[in-house]
């Protein structure tokens, strides 16, 4: 039986992966900060067999990973991290710009780095990180200066694992940036109008699709893979003169 963590999985595309990865007889564990959502999603689902709440802004973040893994009976296949916030910000409260610096680096950082290591040490058995990071990681966007800035740190954090797993010698870990475009879910409400909107349990589908084919990099779907592909060739003079909102 396989075993996944979902960091994240109350709403938005935790919870539909989580969806995809139980009908498929996966026993999962989730987290969140909103512990009576956890509940009532574990009371709905018979694989999900084990709950804790964690906010990975907190120090003791960690902690909390360890007790819900050992929850899972010590052992996991697959980290999967939809833990993240974000703002349309064109004013610069500096607030919500600290707030998702805080959430999409600093706790992304303190998370990855020691389910890394926890996959690390069980040499003879593989293990997946996943990671829900944006197609807002390949483009500086103005509207959201710290959203966009944090998705770009994730995207080399991951590039840099690769690396380093080449530099250690580890073999068993398998690492997933997964690059949504825009998908309906509440995260989109912080305003401004959002085209090529996607069906958030379609992106849930592709993800774990992306994830059996061991796919490093999952940009979902096609039509913002040949977004991305074109908006890289614009030129940074003309791309800064361009009004565009987040992704």
């Amino acid at each position: 039986m396989k075993k996944a963590i979902i960091i994240g999985a109350t709403s938005g595309i935790g919870q539909e992966v989580m969806n995809v990865l139980t009908s498929k007889g996966w026993e999962v564990g989730i987290a969140g900060r909103r512990s009576e959502l956890l509940k009532n999603l574990q009371d709905s689902n018979k694989n999900i067999i084990a709950t804790e709440c964690i906010d990975i802004t907190s120090p003791n973040a960690t902690l909390l990973l360890h007790s819900l893994i050992e929850k899972m009976g010590g052992d996991i296949n697959l980290y999967f991290h939809s833990s993240g916030i974000g703002f349309q910000n064109p004013m610069l409260d500096s607030d919500k710009e600290i707030s998702t610096v805080e959430t999409n680096t600093v706790g992304f950082t303190r998370m990855i780095d020691d389910v890394f290591n926890y996959f690390a040490e069980r040499k003879q058995k593989e293990g997946h990180i996943a990671v829900i990071s944006s197609i807002a990681g390949t483009k500086g966007l103005g509207a959201a200066p710290a959203y966009s800035a944090s998705k770009r740190f994730i995207n080399h954090y991951m590039e840099c694992l690769e690396q380093l797993c080449t530099i250690r010698g580890i073999k068993n870990i398998h690492l997933h940036d997964i690059r949504p475009g825009f998908v309906r879910t509440a995260l989109l409400s912080s305003g401004g109008s959002y085209p090529m909107q996607l069906d958030p349990h379609y992106v849930a589908e592709l993800i774990v699709k992306g994830i059996e084919r061991n796919h490093s990099i999952i940009t979902v779907d096609w039509k913002y893979r040949i977004l991305v592909f074109f908006w890289r060739l614009i030129p940074r003079w003309i791309w800064r003169r361009m009004k565009i909102a987040s992704v």
